[in-house]
């Protein structure tokens, strides 16, 4: 009697290989943040795009389409804010960024005593809270302040001038020098990042070949630097953009809405006056076209690779 073994079917077991197993790993610890930015970034853009094209409160949410939008070209107040973004952007914007480049490269210097006790300083501005900054400003530039009084002993005013609440012009100054006071330390701070990364010897062959400080800080310092002046320029346009606090807090966007920000707008639309959320939602979508439109003209201005 002949039997036939007959085997079992051999099953290939595909083995992972170690690159497998470590993009695993890799996706396994990436998952919850990518989730977690989904639901708390993604998912609230796409509901405010959704929300940009519907009016009324809660259940009697209808749909206008570009109505909102519409709106925004016969809102004076909107087109007043958008003004002040874009005047305290031109103006405060490149003054900070000139200020903190210089405040780096002479803080940068391995020879000037105590620059840390002068970084820590420069700096501090930005870690304290805006609610003591609006006070002290608010306090500074009152009628009969420090700044008045200064002014008045030095001959170059003979009256109080109201700087908060006195004209378009001084509450845009108020809040143009709160920021810059504000921020330049902050952005002081990548700029002494990137001078760090700069080897001494560039400097040397050019001091060796004749250049002044000058020409190395124009021929050395901002070629090199021009990724950092990059970043620092993205952010602070979208910061500015987005420009809030001062706005409340200092000048409480007066006189006459004269010195008043889009974010702020938007918040008064949305919690200070008649809940107006589709319209909020749509100028808060204006904000965001503006900031990456500005963001992409500047990579492509300013990245030469």
């Amino acid at each position: 009697m002949n039997r036939t073994a007959t085997s079992p079917p051999t099953q290939t077991r595909r083995k992972m290989t170690l690159h497998q197993k470590q993009n695993l790993v890799g996706w396994a610890f990436l998952l919850p943040a990518a989730l977690l930015i989904v639901w708390m970034c993604f998912y609230p853009m796409l509901r405010a795009l959704l929300l940009s094209f519907q009016s009324g409160v809660g259940a009697r949410m209808n749909y206008v389409g570009l109505k909102n939008y519409a709106f925004m070209l016969k809102d004076s107040v909107f087109i007043q804010s958008l003004k002040n973004n874009f005047v305290y952007l031109l103006i405060q914007v490149p003054i900070m960024l000139v200020l903190a480049l210089m405040l780096a490269a002479l803080l940068n210097n391995r020879k000037l005593k105590l620059r840390g006790v002068y970084r820590t300083a420069i700096f501090l501005p930005c870690a304290t809270s805006l609610v003591s900054v609006s006070l002290i400003f608010r306090s500074m530039f009152a009628v009969g302040g420090f700044i008045n009084v200064t002014l008045m002993n030095m001959g170059l005013i003979q009256t109080d001038i109201n700087w908060i609440n006195g004209s378009a012009e001084t509450a845009r100054a108020v809040i143009i020098i709160a920021l810059i006071w504000r921020w330049t330390g902050y952005n002081m701070v990548f700029y002494l990042s990137g001078l760090q990364n700069i080897d001494s010897c560039l400097y040397e062959a050019a001091y060796i070949d004749g250049a002044n400080g000058f020409q190395q800080f124009r021929k050395i310092t901002i070629p090199l630097l021009r990724p950092t002046i990059l970043l620092t320029a993205i952010l602070s346009t979208n910061g500015t953009l987005q420009l809030f606090d001062e706005s409340f807090n200092l000048t409480r966007g007066g006189p006459s809405n004269l010195s008043i920000t889009m974010s702020h707008y938007i918040y008064r639309t949305s919690f200070e006056n008649v809940p107006k959320f589709g319209y909020a939602a749509a100028m808060s979508y204006v904000i965001f076209i503006l900031v990456a439109i500005l963001a992409l003209v500047q990579l492509k201005v300013g990245d030469k690779r």
